[in-house]
């Protein structure tokens, strides 16, 4: 330490002798020189000091480090947990519905009604199959209050064959069918049992047809078919019937024109002559002609489908001879005027509408064989709707409609005419014939449709109608209000159930009494004021199996012994039992 003072203190002195020195040059005025520098500054750096030995520290207060030793105080557990390797969860997938190609139900009740049905569609190969069906229903109960036997039945057979190639699918299919009624209404009150007793009443209707169809895919030809039925009865009546419809399809820029043709051809006869007619001595023969052609031009935009289009229709009269042209109109629209919640849609249309025996029967099978066969005019059908879904599970149809008709069929009691001997007892006010009218009709349609849930869904509609005549009269037998509804219930896998109620409006007919003059005019003439009607019918079922269920069908459950035609009161309450059973034909 004296040593390092020391050398401070020499140093500090060199110093301040330098510093003196250099005041004694500037007070001798050296003048300037010029120090020329010939090697750069190049500086070093020296190895600094470092100690090489750790110091001892001689500090008498240093704490001892207290040893302390660690131990674990461990209890044996026995267990017998098993650990198991992890599987992935899956879902459950329902199996799918075990499907059977035929099935055939049985089933009978009272009063004495038997039903049968069977079906089967198998397949041949990939393109090709055919379809069997059976369908029978009778019974051969009694009406309270009725004289006259009033069982009935009905039974079809159909079949069917379909190929479908790449691009064209074609087929054939025929059929046959027999049904066996009664003209069982006689007036009341009108005729002793001697009469009854002496009536023949029963008529069989016996139909047999055969067609044929074509589609083809990417072509103007769209397709054709062809409809061939024979239709005759147990009075040897007897009629033929051929429809022919090809369609082509033609692309106009961006819209699609179409053309439909149509050939219509009926014929028949009836080896009876009107019941307004003293005499049974001539029958009544018909043939009807219809050649069509119906243009349409289809425009489909985002919210509007158009449909422009005009029927041409040439209709000839056979048996008079007479032939007449005419013009219909066949145009539609609609668009949507906020999404699916509501679309409007109207349209105009007009139709010369070809009449049957075989038609006539299917709307009132008790008919007389001495009908007058000739098509409907219907000059225009315009209407205007909406319909839409208001919640994804409900939707409605509301449809204001003007119709006019010329030669509209309505059906009238025929009169009875006791001074005809025919063959069988239709003569006495207890068959209907067919009076044609022009008639203009307005009517008003809505309908709802609720599905709750999958398994059980509502519809409910109602109709309403007002009637004009050219001749003044009422529009026979046609009900200014209807309505229906209709209940489907799926409960669970096992059961089911549904329910069918309508309701029928008040309707008019007329009875009258032939006499010798044959002038209808001046027939005895008395109206008669049909009831209105209700009508209720349900089922139940259960599925014992994926192949077995049994039923329990319920017709007139008010047991109302209501006339759907004058004279004609139904069957009170039907119950009938049944089971149906799926199989692999």
């Amino acid at each position: 330490m004296y040593k390092q003072f020391y050398i401070s203190l020499v140093l500090f002195v060199a110093v301040i002798h330098t510093f003196r020195a250099q005041e004694d040059e500037d007070e001798n005025d050296l003048g300037t020189e010029t120090v020329t520098v010939t090697k750069a500054y190049s500086p070093t750096i020296s190895d600094a000091f470092k100690i090489k030995t750790v110091p001892n520290l001689n500090d008498s207060i240093v704490l001892q480090k207290k040893k302390i030793d660690y131990s674990i105080f461990s209890v044996p557990v026995a267990s017998t947990f098993t650990p198991a390797k992890g599987k992935a969860s899956t879902v459950k997938k329902t199996p799918p519905p075990e499907l059977f190609n035929s099935y055939a139900a049985a089933g009978g009740g009272n009063p004495a009604n038997v039903m049968a049905e069977f079906y089967t569609s198998r397949t041949i190969d990939r393109e090709s199959g055919y379809t069997i069906g059976l369908d029978h229903n009778s019974s051969r109960g009694d009406i309270a209050g009725v004289a006259l036997d009033n069982i009935f039945s009905n039974t079809e057979l159909e079949g069917a064959y379909k190929k479908r190639d790449r691009d064209i699918d074609w087929g054939f299919d025929i059929g046959a069918q027999h049904q066996l009624y009664n003209w069982y209404g006689l007036p009341a009150e009108t005729f002793d049992q001697t009469v009854i007793d002496g009536i023949d009443e029963r008529q069989n209707y016996f139909m047999a047809e055969a067609g044929a169809h074509i589609n083809v895919s990417d072509a103007y030809f769209k397709g054709a078919s062809v409809q061939y039925r024979r239709f005759w009865d147990a009075v040897k009546s007897g009629e033929n019937r051929v429809v022919l419809e090809p369609e082509f399809e033609f692309p106009v820029q961006d819209e699609m024109f179409g053309i439909r043709l149509k050939v219509d051809y009926v014929n028949g006869n009836f080896e009876n002559a009107p019941l307004s007619v003293p005499d049974n001595t001539t029958g009544i023969g018909y043939s009807n002609l219809q050649v069509g052609v119906n243009p349409v031009l289809t425009m489909l935009r985002d919210d509007l489908s158009l449909k422009l289009g005009v029927n041409l229709v040439y209709g000839l009269d056979g048996e008079r001879n007479d032939g007449n042209f005419y013009i219909y109109p066949a145009v539609t629209a609609s668009y949507r005027l906020l999404d699916d919640f509501a679309i409007a849609y109207g349209g105009i249309e007009g139709t010369l509408r070809q009449n049957s025996y075989y038609g006539f029967v299917a709307d009132n099978p008790f008919v007389s064989p001495t009908l007058n066969i000739v098509p409907t005019d219907q000059q225009y059908d315009g209407y205007l709707g909406l319909r839409g879904q208001l919640l994804p599970n409900l939707s409605y149809n509301v449809k204001a409609s003007y119709k006019a008709e010329n030669r509209k069929p309505l059906f009238l009691l025929n009169p009875q005419n006791t001074l005809r001997t025919d063959e069988k007892g239709y003569n006495f006010g207890n068959s209907f014939n067919v009076f044609y009218d022009d008639v203009k009709t307005l009517g008003i349609f809505g309908e709802l449709n609720v599905d709750f849930n999958r398994n059980f869904t509502v519809s409910v509609n109602a109709a309403y109608f007002n009637y004009s005549t050219e001749t003044d009269n009422p529009a026979w037998n046609l009900p200014e209000v209807t309505a229906n509804l209709f209940l489907d219930y799926q409960l669970g896998e096992k059961w089911f159930m549904g329910a069918n109620l309508f309701f029928v409006g008040e309707r008019q007919d007329v009875a009258t009494v032939a006499i010798p003059s044959g002038v209808t005019a001046d027939f005895p003439a008395t109206i008669l004021d049909l009831d209105s009607f209700f009508d209720a019918n349900a089922h139940v079922g259960y599925r014992l199996n994926n192949q077995l269920s049994v039923f329990l069908k319920a017709a007139n459950i008010a047991n109302n012994n209501y006339q759907r035609w004058a004279n004609f009161p139904v069957q009170g309450i039907q119950v009938l039992a049944g089971a149906t059973y799926k199989f692999d034909f």
